[in-house]
């Protein structure tokens, strides 16, 4: 019998559209700091830590440096806790300037911030697809040839590839014309690829489709939600409420599971392993689990 929990080749945490300001509430009514700490606590309680946090843009919302001090300030002590390595990927939200130099730590100037990251095994990508000045999303033939040249040595787990803007289109015809513009170009270069999936951001929500045959995921926001039906059909509206992802690369396939933050004061519930084990090996009958389950005190 399989071991509990299904064995993990490596973890990967993305969270997405932080909007952390300089000072004070994000319009005057998100806490997007207190949001993004709410997860990284998550994460490190969690359990084992992951192998790599990844954030895909718009982590600061007005992409000033007193901003990315209070973000990098806010996410470094928790990274080296757990000793976890950190990729920052820019969105719309971002300034490259100050990007480059407060949280990066790189030279200070307007050059696209494209990125490779070795997990042991496993290479994540991370492309730039901000164009300054505008909310859409572009790749240029520069950055489509570099990732070529990535992608033409497959890895030995596998390739994740990470950009701010979708390339998929979602239930909003206004947010699909701010999304990546021309996403047959990116579909052609990762198509036959080991690409196991491609993480983007930008719309805060959550959706999933294919592109170039390869699985897409737009993880939604840690700053806030976006409320898809009365988006979709009369305004935008954005809504409270906090999620990020976690990404399983697990025997030749990436997964992605959404986690929204909960703040509760106890679990729903909480049963062991070992009881699990101990149903499965004893073939406990529906009644057996559910009375375990409904007699926990939460954890």
């Amino acid at each position: 019998m399989t071991d509990l929990p299904a064995n993990t080749d490596k973890v990967i945490i993305q969270i997405s559209d932080v909007h952390v300001t300089a000072e004070g509430m994000l319009h005057d009514f998100v806490d997007s700091l207190a949001n993004l700490k709410w997860i990284l606590s998550a994460v490190e309680l969690g359990g084992a830590p992951p192998d790599l946090l990844l954030f895909t843009g718009d982590l600061a919302d007005k992409g000033e440096a007193e901003a990315y001090e209070r973000f990098r300030s806010t996410v470094e002590p928790y990274a080296q806790r757990m000793g976890v390595p950190v990729m920052y990927i820019p969105g719309n939200h971002d300034t490259r300037t100050p990007f480059r130099e407060h949280l990066l730590g790189w030279a200070a100037n307007e050059d696209v911030i494209d990125q490779v990251l070795w997990c042991d095994g496993l290479r994540v990508i991370g492309l730039d697809s901000t164009v300054p000045g505008s909310h859409h999303g572009e790749l240029d033939d520069a950055q489509l040839a570099f990732l070529q040249d990535q992608l033409a040595t497959p890895a030995p787990l596998g390739t994740i590839v990470a950009i701010h803007h979708p390339p998929i289109p979602g239930p909003s015809e206004f947010l699909n014309q701010l999304t990546l513009r021309e996403p047959e170009r990116l579909a052609r270069v990762i198509e036959g690829t080991d690409v196991r999936m491609l993480l983007a951001g930008h719309t805060h929500h959550a959706s999933a489709g294919v592109l170039g045959g390869v699985p897409v995921w737009v993880a939604t926001a840690s700053a806030y939600q976006m409320d898809v039906l009365a988006t979709a059909t009369r305004a935008m509206r954005g809504i409270p409420g906090s999620a990020f992802t976690r990404i399983d690369v697990v025997r030749g396939m990436a997964v992605a599971t959404h986690i929204p933050v909960i703040v509760a004061e106890r679990a729903v519930y909480e049963v062991d392993f070992a009881t699990i084990r101990r149903f499965i090996a004893e073939g406990a009958s529906a009644d057996e689990v559910e009375s375990a389950f409904a007699s926990t005190d939460g954890g």
